[in-house]
């Protein structure tokens, strides 16, 4: 018979212990995401895949505030962060500091995401867009890359939190299979 595990046998670590782990060389940049439980969404997958950090740029909300932490359920604590004035001050500061930054977004070169891997520690700053707009053209010319996730229905986008747990396992998952 099977059951669900308890709290302590799922052996999760605390916010502090959790800060102090080796992360996965990930940094997601939220470009002008506009909903609070999409952002707090961000936190927590975040924390689910041991990414490094966020940067919440432009307008994008930024803890604390109650909207955020419903879906973040504590991921606030845990996921170290920062704002940006606008996503394109954060992407060319990332690409300074050497990562190779990664849009996603639907574009005319852009990879499907199931025929594209990054290196096993390549360090990645993954931009995800606004709710309507997607990632903004400035940021989307200062990518190295786009990625899309392959879509078959009459919608052309996924919800934001939903397209970044599908991208962002992709990352971890092809990390730990290499």
């Amino acid at each position: 018979m099977d059951r669900k595990l308890t709290m302590d046998e799922l052996g999760r670590v605390d916010a502090v212990v959790y800060r102090a782990m080796a992360k996965q060389p990930t940094t997601v940049v939220l470009d002008d995401v506009r909903s609070r439980h999409n952002v707090g969404s961000l936190f927590r997958t975040a924390d689910a895949f041991g990414l490094e950090r966020l940067v919440l740029g432009g307008f994008t909300p930024c803890p604390p505030h109650r909207e955020i932490e419903k879906t973040a359920l504590g991921a606030t604590l845990s996921v170290p962060w920062e704002h940006a004035a606008t996503a394109l001050e954060a992407v060319e500061r990332l690409k300074r500091a050497g990562y190779r930054v990664v849009s996603v977004e639907q574009t005319v070169r852009a990879v499907p995401l199931d025929a594209w891997r990054p290196g096993p520690w390549e360090k990645l700053a993954v931009v995800f867009g606004n709710e309507l707009s997607g990632v903004s053209d400035p940021v989307i010319a200062a990518s190295d890359a786009c990625v899309v996730v392959p879509q078959t229905g009459t919608k052309h986008s996924l919800n934001v939190s939903v397209c970044a747990g599908i991208v962002l396992w992709h990352i971890v998952q092809g990390r730990n299979h290499l």
